[in-house]
Order: structure tokens, then sequence, then C-alpha cells
């Protein structure tokens, strides 16, 4: 693929009722239900206010055969109100449901982990070659009667692998990894490409971006060294809610899809569904617009695996670079300083160019940049210097010097002071259609040329605070593989009204810039909620439970917390997550330290407050040991 220049990738058509994806068809949106399948009027409901809304595909949960076969009144109560978009089944556990669904809706899901193998048991077992091989064909014969069934009914198929949900075979050959997440895929779309079934669509989802970005990368390079085109569906599963979700689906949804990868999507928000819809279609439209742009000649810098990505080399510079977090400049120029919010977070420098507050005004902690030639050398200050300013550098005593730059700049004489400077930060700037190819090109020609000089991301957006939404999410999708290349060592935001709106708060930006960071899994700076979106087999009061466990958690630092619906992905897609609450059944709840259940079957009305009481018995331990 192209690192600098924007093209989608080739994928075949994929035939899915009257929506085909893939090939040359737009990138289709869709969504799920929440509703109980057997309750036919609230899903039909469900189903049209998901549709309204703009949605290409609505999928139901199916967890029996009376959930498939409730189905067939569901499309029909659809197409007789005037609705005829296609419906997906998702199916666990039991591949006899996907078989009866098959013969009703339009596109069937099934999960790899749990098709035919049991549900996880987080076992250990040693599979001999010739074990594993007849596991494997165990698994083709019984995959063989679902695609007889789709092929006879003209039934599209989702091979969806969640990283939470990987079976025991898969996690004790290749343990929990991005390249066992990419091999249970492969399982079965060898088995497809044998049977010449090719109305198959992909997804590989993880709560971790991280996890998510590069499980989707291999797979597109597994696919491409075995003459696979199969179109790709992209998410982020358990993004959570509110802007946290937003931002977190578009670090690692827009990541893929501005280098071209995805055909379909789904923004899986802890709210309502229909509230999906809107904001993937704002993600999608913002990057699809780049098709086109002026190409960018550039060459990617030998020791980057776009694959196997890791931070590029750079030196450190005061407190930016080297091994590191990245830093957070937030842009203030109009001279004051708002004093920081309580719980807010407080930047790490300030750009406030020409206007530097009095002593008295400057927060302390953060270090203040100003114009170069303002600049004298006042404590906490620093020099930032523009390209014509390059003759000045040298000269300049500053500990930390900072100097804006573009790709189209980085000349000679720039490489040459860079070489010569080892006290620079470059903050790289683009006006460029494609601003991530820009600045992608920008890092590798200084890698390339064996400059460690640590770069900042600095992003410029029109837009006003009704654009609040549009502006997270475009400079989430815009840094996305900047931070999972490795290439980062801080960003920066600058959103600027247009004439007549309200400006975007400064707090909102760097606020922004914060929760992007921790999204793309770079810096923690505050409690991160991984909340899934619902559906038919959410087991209590999910938006609910969600808001009580936030305000009672939000003043923790540093803190992963899982809140999961059901156990499809529960105990999984919190692999990583310090605590778990999870719906385990009717109106129960588990609770998990790690991937450990330390509580079953808690009535849902007293879990939240056994949650908080686990938590804070932990800490008590923790600062006993402490001391």
């Amino acid at each position: 693929m192209d690192l600098f220049n924007y093209n989608p990738r080739a994928s075949h058509q994929v035939n899915v009722g009257n929506r085909p994806l893939g090939g040359d068809q737009p990138l289709r949106i869709q969504s799920m239900t929440t509703t109980v399948t057997t309750d036919i009027e609230a899903s039909v409901k469900q189903c049209m206010a998901i549709f309204d809304a703009g949605a290409d595909y609505v999928r139901l949960t199916t967890q029996g055969t009376r959930e498939a076969e409730a189905l067939g009144p569901i499309r029909e109560a659809l197409q007789k109100a005037g609705y005829d978009r296609p419906l997906v089944a998702d199916v666990h556990f039991n591949p006899n449901v996907a078989d009866v669904a098959a013969r009703i809706v339009q596109k069937v899901r099934i999960n790899p982990g749990n098709y035919v193998d049991p549900a996880r048991q987080f076992k250990q077992i040693d599979y001999t070659d010739e074990e594993y091989a007849a596991e494997l064909a165990r698994l083709e014969a019984r995959f063989v009667q679902l695609l007889d069934i789709c092929r006879q009914h003209h039934t599209a198929l989702r091979i969806g692998v969640n990283h939470g949900s990987l079976s025991d075979r898969i996690m004790c050959r290749y343990g929990d990894t991005p390249e066992g997440i990419v091999e249970s895929c492969m399982e079965f779309l060898r088995v497809c490409v044998k049977q010449h079934f090719a109305d198959v669509v992909i997804s590989i989802k993880a709560s971790n971006t991280q996890v998510m970005v590069r499980s989707v990368r291999l797979l597109c390079q597994a696919m491409q060294r075995e003459g696979m085109d199969f179109p790709l569906h992209l998410g982020v599963t358990e993004a959570g809610e509110g802007e946290d979700g937003r931002i977190k689906s578009a670090v690692g949804i827009g990541a893929l899809l501005a280098d071209g990868i995805g055909d379909t999507l789904r923004v899986s928000l802890s709210e309502p569904p229909e509230v999906e819809i809107p904001v993937a279609y704002k993600l999608a439209e913002y990057v699809v617009r780049r098709a086109g742009h002026d190409g960018i000649p550039a060459q990617a810098a030998p020791d980057f695996n776009y694959t196997q990505p890791a931070r590029r080399p750079t030196r450190a510079v005061g407190n930016i670079g080297g091994n590191q977090l990245p830093v957070v400049i937030a842009p203030e120029l109009s001279g004051h300083i708002e004093p920081k919010a309580e719980g807010c977070l407080c930047p790490d420098y300030y750009y406030v160019g020409r206007n530097l507050p009095e002593v008295s005004q400057r927060p302390q902690g953060p270090g203040y940049l100003v114009d170069a030639d303002l600049w004298t050398g006042e404590p906490d200050t620093y020099p930032v210097f523009t390209k014509e300013q390059l003759m000045f550098m040298p000269a300049c005593p500053a500990a930390v010097k900072f100097l804006f730059l573009t790709y189209l700049g980085l000349d000679e004489e720039a490489k040459a002071l860079l070489h010569s400077d080892p006290k620079v930060v470059v903050i790289a700037q683009t006006n460029h259609a494609n601003r991530l190819g820009e600045q992608r090109a920008l890092v590798h020609e200084l890698w390339r040329e064996g400059l460690q000089t640590p770069v900042v991301f600095f992003e410029h957006y029109l837009l006003g605070e009704a654009q609040k939404e549009e502006f997270q999410l475009y400079a989430a999708a815009d840094l996305g593989a900047l931070l999972f290349d490795g290439l980062t060592d801080g960003i920066m935001l600058f959103c600027q009204a247009r004439h007549g709106e309200r400006p975007l708060s400064a707090q909102v930006q760097h606020d922004t810039a914060f929760g992007i960071l921790q999204a793309a899994r770079l810096r923690t700076t505050k409690t991160e909620y991984i909340s899934c979106p619902g559906c038919g087999r959410t087991l209590y009061d999910l938006p609910g439970t969600i808001a009580r466990i936030k305000a009672a958690t939000a003043h923790l630092k540093g803190l992963k917390i899982g809140i999961m619906g059901c156990i499809v992905n529960g105990p999984g897609e919190m692999a990583d997550a310090d605590y778990g609450y999870v719906g385990a059944a009717r109106g129960k709840v588990s609770l998990y330290r790690g991937k450990e259940c330390v509580e079953k079957n808690i009535p849902a009305e007293q879990a939240v407050d056994k949650l908080l009481e686990l938590i804070e018995n932990d800490n008590k331990l923790n600062e006993h040991y402490a001391d």
C-alpha cells in the first residue's frame, strides 16, 4: 500500500440483499438493535429508527432458535411498512441457529471463536499437529453446511472475530495476540475459498485500539499473501459512550479508513443505536473526501514496519521525545489563560505566540511557547521559530527550541540545521487535503535522514462550538495512524471558529488531545470505561449502570473498568481491565478483578455498590503495602 497517498483497498463486491458492499460500492453504515429479538413489535420499531437515521443494515441478536425464527415476522413487518434494507443475524455459540437464520435474513454473522468450539474456558491445552488438524477438519465439516444454506438462499456471511472471544484452540497455539486473531479468521476464509463462496465480509474488533488496528493491518497482509480480497467491516468494540466513545472509535476506525481500508463500519456506542448512524457518517465522509488529492511524493523509512510498528527512535529534548510519553501543546493566543477547572487536565505546554501573559496570570507547571523574535529567556518559556527564521536558530541559547515545519519545507537547509542542533522539536504543519499522508511523509523523511528530532503533530480546524463532535472525530481520525505508527512525540490541536460562530473552548480542545492519546493507549490520564453498546443479550440496565459507575469512579486516575452486558466478549475484552462488571444471568452480575471472577451472580441492584466496595478495598490494601 501507499503510506502517503489515499487509495481505497481493492475488494470484491459482496451481495447483501439490495445493499451490496465492497468493490466500487460506497462505505456502508450499520448498527445493532438492543431489543429482545422475540419482542417483535419493539424490534421492528427500533429497526425503523435505525433505518430512518440512514443505516444500510441492522443487526439483531439471535441467541437461540426462537430468536432466529422471530427474524421472519420482523422482516415481514418491516417490508410491509416499506423498509426493504437488509437484516443481519448475530449468532454466537450455536451453529444450528446460524443455519436457521441464514434461511430468513440477508446476512448472518458468526464468531469463529465460538462457532464450533465450546465457550472459552481459559484452559491451557497442548495440541499436537495431528490434533490441531483434526480440529480444523471438524470446523470445516460443520462450516460447509452453513455455506451450502447461504448459497441456496443467497445469504451473505460475516466472519466476525472478536479479541475477547478467541477459542481456546487459537489461544493455546497463538496466544492472545493479533497473529492469533488473524489466524482465527483465516481458518474460516480458507474454507470459503475452497468452497468457492465469495459473499463473505470480515470484521476484526477489539476494545484495545492498538490490537484492533494492528490485527486488521496483519489480516490485509495475510489475505494479500493468499490471493484474497474479501471486504472488511470496521469497528472498535466496547468503545463506550459520549465523547470518549466517539474519540476511541474515530482513532481506531479512522486510522484504517485513512489508509483506504474498510468497506462498511459501525461506531459502537453505549447509547441508543440510532445515535450511532450520524456519527459514523460524519467520520466516513470526512475521511473519503480526500480521494483524488494531489500526490505526495515520499518514500517510507527502511526501518518502518507497518504491521509491527515500533516507536520511531528520537532523542529526548526536555520532556519531549526519547522514551517519554507524548506531550500536549495547547494554543492559547488571546493572552488570557483561564484557570483550570476542577477535574480538568492541564496541557504540558501553551503556545501563546505573541501574547505571553504576565507571570501572575500563568498557571504553574506548563511551559510557554513564544514566537522567537519576542523570546527573552524567561523561565519556563521557549522560542518557536518558522522556516523563514532558520538562520537565527543556531545562536539561540534556549534549552528547547520549537520549529514549525511542513514536508515541503524540509529542504537541505532545514535538514542541515536539524543535524547540527540537538535541541530542536519539530511542530509538523500541513494544509494538504490528505494531512495524514503529508505529515507521515515529513517524519519518514526525517527518519530516512537519520535525524532523531522529536515531532509534535499540529492539526488545525475551522469549526465552531456547534461542531464539537466533528472536531473530535476529525482530529482523532487524522492522528490515529500517526499514533499507531509510532511517529508521535506530541500533539497540538487548534480549532478556530469561522466569522460569526462561537469558538470551541480551549479546555475542550486540549481535553480532546488527551482523550485521543488515551484512546490510542499512549498516555493514560483518566479512568477508561470499556463498555459494550448493548444488545438483546444485555442482562441489566446498561445505560443506568454506566452512569452510576462513571459518577462514582471518574475521580480515579489510570483505571480501566469493563462494563459488559453479557459473557460473549465480557471476560476476554476485559483482559487488560482492572475491574469488570459482567451480566451473568437475567438481573444477575458477576464481578472481575482482571481476568479473575471474584463474585458471581450478584443481584443487579446490589452490583454497582459491590464493585465500588471491591475497588475501595483494593485501594486500601495497596496503600497498606505502599506504606
